[in-house]
C-alpha cells in the first residue's frame, strides 16, 4: 500500500480536515478524520453502507457543520459553501428546473450570485460546451436522456469557474454505458481545467479508475482506514485500464479494507494519512 505521512498544509493545499466528527444525537457517525487534498487531485470517497460518507460530504460542503472538528477551504474555515466551491448531487431529477431550458437551468445560480445576463450567459454557454451539450442550450431538461441532464447539472457545478467540485453519487442513477461516459467526462475536465475533484461513490471499481488517491471510510464510527495512492497510468481507459493486473490489486485492496472486522468498534487506521500532491 502507498500511503503517506500527514504533513502541515502547503501553500497547494486546498483542502484540510482536522479532528472531524459528527454525531446524530448520540449517534456516532464519523470520528478523528485527519487528511488534507492537495490542488488538482481527483480523491474518491468509499467505505460501506452506513458508514457516513455523504455525512462527511456534508461537512466538507459546508451543507451540514460537525459536531467536532474543522474543514478549512484554500485558507478559511468552511461556514457555508465556499465561493470556491460546487457541489453536483446524485439526483439530478430534482435538482433542474423542468420549466427551464438548458442555459437557463445553468445560468439561474449565476444570476442569483448577481451577475450581469451577458456575463452568465457567456458563462453557461462556456461551461455546456465543456460537458458536449453545446447544441441543446435550448431544449428543457425533459427532452434530454438521464446522461445527458446529469451533464448540464455538472455544467452548472462548472459555470462558477469553481477551484474544486465535490459530487454525492453523481453517476448512480444511469445505466452502465452512460456512466463510463459520464466517469471519463468528469476525468477529462480536471485534467483540462485543472480542478480539485472529490467524489463519494459505492462503486470500487469506479473509484479506482477515477481517483489518484482513494480514500476509505471504515469502522463504528467511521475513521480513514486508508488513503490509497492509485497509481495506473494516464490517460485511462476503461477497457485497457480496468484489464491491468494493477487494477485489479487496487481494487481487491480497497475491497478488503472495507470488509475488515472491525475491533472494538473502531477501524484502526494503518497511519495519520494525506492526500500527497
Amino acid at each position: 500500500m502507498n500511503v503517506t505521512p500527514h504533513r502541515n498544509a502547503t501553500d497547494d493545499t486546498v483542502l484540510e480536515v482536522t479532528g472531524l466528527g459528527h454525531s446524530y444525537g448520540d449517534h456516532v457517525v464519523l470520528e478523528g478524520l485527519d487528511f488534507t487534498v492537495s490542488t488538482g487531485k481527483f480523491v474518491c470517497i468509499v467505505g460501506p453502507s452506513g458508514a457516513g460518507k455523504t455525512t462527511l460530504l456534508q461537512c466538507l460542503t459546508g451543507l451540514r457543520k460537525p459536531t467536532k472538528g474543522s474543514v478549512v477551504f484554500e485558507g478559511e474555515p468552511v461556514k457555508g459553501t465556499p465561493r470556491g466551491m460546487a457541489v453536483v448531487f446524485q439526483d439530478y431529477s430534482r435538482s433542474l428546473m423542468p420549466w427551464l431550458r438548458v442555459l437557463e437551468n445553468v445560468a439561474l445560480p449565476l444570476r442569483s450570485a448577481g451577475m450581469g445576463k451577458a456575463e452568465r450567459i457567456a458563462q453557461a454557454k462556456e461551461a455546456l460546451a465543456e460537458v458536449g451539450l453545446a447544441d441543446f442550450t435550448h431544449a428543457y431538461p425533459w427532452q434530454l436522456s438521464g446522461g445527458m441532464q446529469q451533464r448540464v447539472a455538472i455544467a452548472r457545478a462548472l459555470a462558477f469557474r469553481p477551484h474544486a467540485i465535490v459530487m454525492d453519487e453523481p453517476f448512480a442513477s444511469v445505466d452502465a454505458q452512460t456512466r463510463a461516459d459520464l466517469e471519463d467526462l468528469v476525468i477529462g475536465l480536471k485534467e483540462r481545467l485543472g480542478i480539485t475533484v472529490l467524489l463519494v461513490t459505492h462503486d470500487i471499481d469506479e473509484a479506482v479508475y477515477l481517483a489518484d488517491t482513494v480514500l476509505v471510510l471504515a469502522g463504528k464510527p467511521a475513521s480513514v482506514a486508508a488513503l490509497i495512492d492509485v497509481d495506473l497510468p494516464v490517460p485511462r481507459d476503461q477497457l485497457g485500464t480496468k484489464a491491468l493486473p494493477r487494477f485489479a490489486e487496487l481494487r481487491s485492496e480497497v475491497y478488503t479494507l472495507i470488509r475488515r472486522p472491525v475491533a472494538s468498534g473502531r477501524a484502526t487506521p494503518n497511519t495519520t494519512l494525506t492526500v500527497a500532491p
